[in-house]
């Protein structure tokens, strides 16, 4: 199982919509992924495998050295499936 974590700059609005969106698309499609969420700050302890953030945040992160999924509309589970998709066909 891989672990994602989902996080925007103050880990509240915008990145808990986004967890409940890649929660269902996780959900609706058997992704083996573990889906946490939390502030920014938390990207520098986080051990897992994916970092999930809005598109203007993903190239700030660029430097973790993790695989980091930037989406433009956190309410658009196709976005988020294909970007899922392409994640598990990379890192398998």
């Amino acid at each position: 199982m891989k672990t994602a974590l989902v996080t925007c700059r103050t880990g509240m609005g915008s990145s808990m919509m986004l967890k409940i969106k890649v929660e269902q698309v996780v959900k609706e499609n058997g992704f083996d992924l573990k889906v946490l969420h939390d502030e920014l700050s938390a990207v520098r302890t986080f051990k897992g495998d994916l970092l999930i953030t809005m598109a203007d945040l993903a190239a700030e992160l660029e430097d973790q050295g993790k695989y980091i999924i930037g989406i433009n509309n956190l309410m658009d589970k196709e976005e988020i499936k294909e970007k899922l998709e392409k994640f598990f066909e990379e890192v398998e």
